[in-house]
């Protein structure tokens, strides 16, 4: 039944819908106030603050659905930056006051969030975070800079990653980082956006703090201590990307097909009685339900409270090769239509290219591999 109501609100609001939005650069506020007003975007919350109590298995189950309706892999994103980056700090790390008063919010769609994680210098290497808040009376002042932020310029509140003690001032590089939940329009806080390629329905910025004033109220988590508290924000990120990407792979097979049965170039035969159109599409296919079950058992192990770190990072990587591989052979069986934009293909190109480097580098991904499954030396 969810997977039902998550693939009607997808289909409501269709390929057409998305490309309006793609071409205004606009955040999909229809799309998301529909979302949460059928629950789906409250899934994983407690039923006392406005939520289904259910799983990461059934976030996932939803995401994939909404994406395949027409949004593509950008969908994850919108869940990314609230579900995640708003309702697992919160609900886990969050103080009864934060959830009371913003959990409602986020499963009404009242409020939107953002994470400000990133920074020019540092880039995948986290530890190694330049931006540092200052102990200022009972609370803190913040400056730094962050870049390739998500979402900030439809935010309300951002969830800002930063140290409390300087790296040389501890023994180990994991220790001084600090969670805080800010408003996005307070005195020091500014944003510029950044021009890119695909996402274009979710901004991406850069942030600068200058003198930011945080309240002792705005903690989450444990001060000093909160790089644990942050990987599990991490890991369940990981998860709606994959399965933003796997709705949009199977999106762009879906298309492709449609297409291809219709088209008839030889002998009166459509062109996806070709082998060499057949056989692409059937191998992204099967990559594709490999990456999903792996990401469903991510979710799983989530829910059951058992480490899922390197199913989370495996599926994605599968994932988005895999739904490469289904959109660039969707665009080969269009031919020159499928760099049309009316078709919609490169719509989903242009978006799901991001996700081969972000939020997680191939590269990274396969660091961690080799390290934690493979028991390799480490060489970063």
């Amino acid at each position: 039944m969810i997977v039902d109501t998550a693939s009607k609100v997808g289909q409501d609001f269709g390929l057409e819908y998305w490309e309006a939005q793609d071409k205004a650069k606009s955040f999909p506020w229809e799309c998301w106030q529909a979302i949460c007003d059928t629950g789906l975007a409250a899934v994983l919350l407690p039923e006392e603050n406005g939520g289904a109590g259910l799983g990461m298995l059934e976030m996932a189950l939803i995401v994939e659905a909404l994406a395949e309706g027409g949004a593509g892999s950008t969908l994850g994103q919108l869940f990314m930056i609230n579900p995640i980056f708003g309702g697992v700090s919160i609900e886990q790390f969050g103080t009864e006051e934060m959830k009371a008063e913003l959990l409602p919010k986020l499963a009404n769609g009242e409020l939107n969030f953002c994470m400000a994680l990133t920074e020019p210098d540092s880039g995948s290497n986290t530890l190694d975070m330049k931006s540092f808040a200052k102990e200022d009376g009972d609370g803190w002042r913040l400056r730094g800079q962050k870049i390739w932020i998500t979402g900030v310029s439809s935010a309300g509140k951002m969830l800002v990653v930063c140290r409390t003690r300087k790296l040389e001032d501890v023994e180990k590089p994991t220790q001084g980082i600090s969670m805080f939940l800010i408003d996005t329009d307070r005195k020091g806080l500014s944003h510029t956006p950044i021009d890119k390629l695909g996402t274009h329905t979710l901004s991406a910025s850069s942030v600068f703090f200058d003198d930011v004033r945080i309240e002792p109220h705005e903690l989450i988590g444990t001060l000093h201590n909160g790089w644990r508290e942050l990987l599990q924000v991490l890991n369940t990120e990981r998860i709606v990307t994959t399965a933003g990407l796997i709705g949009a792979g199977k999106l762009a097979t879906r298309l492709a097909v449609e297409y291809g049965n219709e088209r008839k170039v030889f002998r009166n035969r459509p062109v996806t009685a070709y082998q060499g159109i057949q056989f692409p599409l059937a191998e992204s296919h099967a990559e594709l339900e490999c990456a999903r079950i792996m990401n469903l058992r991510a979710a799983n192990l989530c829910d059951l409270n058992q480490p899922y770190g390197s199913e989370a990072n495996m599926a994605k990587l599968v994932a988005a090769r895999a739904t490469m591989h289904a959109i660039e052979r969707s665009m080969q069986t269009m031919g020159g239509m499928g760099y049309a934009r009316e078709y919609h293909v490169e719509r989903l190109w242009r978006d799901a290219r991001l996700f081969k480097f972000a939020p997680v580098s191939e590269e990274m991904i396969l660091n961690f591999i080799a390290t934690h499954n493979l028991g390799m030396p480490k060489s970063y």
